[in-house]
C-alpha cells in the first residue's frame, strides 16, 4: 500500500483522485461499467439532461479531424423524469460520486431541473453547461453573456445546497471574468473549458461533415488552449477549477494540475480506450512516488512563472 494521497476536494465534495468522466463520453455510467471499475475512479458526470426528453440533432453528428472530433449530439437525453426513474438504480450500485449534468434553453429550465434531481440522494453535486456549442438554441447565448451566466449560477444556487459546478465555454476574449461571476453567485467551481466551436467540409460536395455545420470540437487538439484558459482562471478567481480538454495520459493530467485544476475530466479518451481512466490512478501514484509528492493535490497551482 503506498503513502500517496491521491483524494482531491471541489468545494464540499471529495474525491478520491481527481480522474473524473466527462458528461456526454459515458451515457449514464452503465455504458461504460463493462468496461471500468467504477468505484475506483474520482467521479462520473452524467450525459446533459434536459428537463423533457430531447431526441438530438440528425446525423451527420460526429466527424473525426486531426488530433480530436467534432460532435454535435445535440444533448439528446431522456429527460429528468427518466433518469430517476431507470438510470438512476443502477448508479446506486456504485460507491462513486455522481454529478449531474444539466443543459437547458431557458433559465427556468436549469432550476426545475435542478428542483427535481436534488432530493435525490444519489446526486452528490450538479454541473450546470452553459456552454454547448452543438445547440441551436441556448447554449452559446448563455456561455459567452456574463449576465446570462450570473443570472443562471445565482437562480440554480437558490434550489440547491450541493455543490454547484458551472461548464464554462472557451469561445470568450477573458474566461476568468465569467468565472469571478460564478463565484460571486455561489457558484462552488468552474469546468474549463467546454468544447471549441469547429467545422469541417467535404471538398467535393462542398457541403458540411456534420448536419448541424457546427459542432464542439474537443480531443488532444484542444489541449494547449484548455490549459491556457485554466491557467488564466488559477491566476485571476480564487475558485476550484476542473480541468477538461485532450487529457490522453496521466502526465496530461498533472499537466492540468500544476497550472491550477482541482480535478479533471476525461471526455474524447473514453471513446478511445474506456479502460484508460482507470489505469491512470496508478499511474498517478508512482509519478507521486517518484517525485516525492505525499499529497498530489499539492500539486494544484504549483506552477513555477
Amino acid at each position: 500500500m503506498s503513502n500517496v494521497d491521491l483524494s482531491v476536494k471541489i468545494g464540499t465534495l471529495q474525491l478520491r483522485n481527481p480522474i473524473m468522466l466527462a458528461s456526454g463520453t459515458v451515457g449514464y455510467g452503465n455504458e461504460i461499467s463493462e468496461f471500468s471499475n467504477l468505484n475506483k475512479l474520482g467521479a462520473i458526470v452524467t450525459k446533459s439532461l434536459s428537463l423533457n426528453p430531447r431526441k438530438g440533432n440528425p446525423p451527420q453528428r460526429i466527424v473525426e479531424t486531426p488530433a480530436g472530433m467534432l460532435n454535435a449530439i445535440g444533448l439528446a437525453n431522456v429527460g429528468v423524469d427518466e433518469f430517476l426513474k431507470e438510470k438512476i438504480p443502477f448508479l446506486k450500485k456504485y460507491d462513486v460520486p455522481l454529478i449531474c449534468n444539466i443543459a437547458a434553453s431557458t433559465v427556468e429550465e436549469y432550476v426545475e431541473c435542478t428542483r427535481i434531481l436534488d432530493s435525490e440522494e444519489t446526486i452528490k453535486a450538479f454541473e450546470i453547461n452553459v456552454s454547448c456549442p452543438n445547440v441551436k438554441d441556448g447554449g452559446l447565448q448563455f456561455g459567452n453573456d456574463k449576465n446570462a451566466v450570473g443570472n443562471v449560477t445565482a437562480k440554480v444556487r437558490a434550489v440547491t445546497n450541493k455543490p454547484l459546478i458551472i461548464k464554462l465555454s472557451p469561445n470568450v476574449s477573458y474566461i476568468s471574468e465569467f468565472a469571478q461571476i460564478v463565484k460571486d453567485e455561489g457558484g462552488d467551481a468552474v469546468s474549463a473549458i467546454n468544447t471549441l466551436v469547429g467545422t469541417s467540409f467535404n471538398i467535393f460536395t462542398r457541403k458540411p461533415k456534420i448536419f448541424n455545420i457546427n459542432g464542439g470540437l474537443s480531443g488532444p487538439a484542444i489541449k494547449p488552449v484548455a490549459l491556457a484558459k485554466v491557467l488564466e482562471i488559477s491566476r485571476k478567481v480564487n475558485i476550484p477549477i476542473i480541468g477538461i480538454g485532450g487529457i490522453m495520459n496521466w502526465k496530461d493530467i498533472i499537466e492540468f494540475m500544476i497550472v491550477g485544476s482541482s480535478a479533471v475530466q476525461i471526455g474524447t479518451l473514453n471513446f478511445i480506450d474506456p479502460t484508460a481512466p482507470e489505469k491512470m490512478i496508478k499511474e498517478l501514484e508512482d509519478y507521486c512516488i517518484a517525485n516525492k509528492v505525499e499529497r498530489l493535490s499539492d500539486l494544484t497551482a504549483s506552477y513555477i512563472i
